[in-house]
């Protein structure tokens, strides 16, 4: 097996390492540390660096930007947690850019399916369907403190492990990149 490989496989396992650890936090108490993140993110940095020189730690800082760049509204909307912002710039360090839109994308459709269950499990359509409403017209009207209260900060509203769907979309990329590996060289 030749070093790149090595080399990508260190980084992907770390990754997914990441992902996972962050889905357990995130899965018991709806939060994942600055403990774990900030650390993270500098691994992501330092092995890209160390394994693949500058090119490769500036791909890992495309990443970071890309992540935090495109999740920061969601932040300051109070729609997303900024650990999980935090987290997705640390799996961005990882990645690097082409591999963090596709985590990114995956993500949202992996959360917005279990959102869809959780809703339809817990009876909550009508009431979904209401916020979403009234999210609308007050974005779209530039009238956004009608939608203040449709935060994270309200206890009443359900709440998505997002750090399982980073993990899950992770751990899926990397699942297909390794298997179309595997089969274009047996093939």
């Amino acid at each position: 097996m030749d070093t790149s490989l090595w080399k990508e496989i260190a980084i992907s396992a770390s990754a997914v390492g990441l992902a996972g650890w962050a889905a357990w936090f995130d899965w018991r108490s709806r939060k994942i540390p600055n403990r774990l993140t900030i650390p993270a993110l500098l691994l992501g940095l330092f092995l890209r660096g160390a394994l693949g020189r500058w090119p490769a730690a500036k791909a890992g800082l495309e990443g970071v930007g890309i992540s935090l760049g495109v999740l920061l509204p969601f932040v300051w909307m109070r729609g997303l947690g900024a650990g999980d912002w935090k987290l997705m710039g640390a799996l961005g360090a990882f990645l690097g850019p082409q591999r963090t839109i596709v985590v990114l994308l995956g993500t949202v459709l992996i959360a917005g399916l279990m959102a869809v269950v959780e809703i339809i499990r817990q009876k909550k359509v009508r009431e979904t369907l209401s916020n979403l409403w009234v999210i609308f017209v007050a974005y779209s009207t530039f009238q956004v403190g009608n939608a203040r209260e449709i935060t994270l900060d309200n206890p009443g509203l359900l709440r998505i492990p997002f750090a399982v769907a980073a993990a899950l979309a992770t751990g899926l990329l990397f699942a297909r990149l390794y298997l179309f590996r595997l089969f274009a060289k047996s093939g």
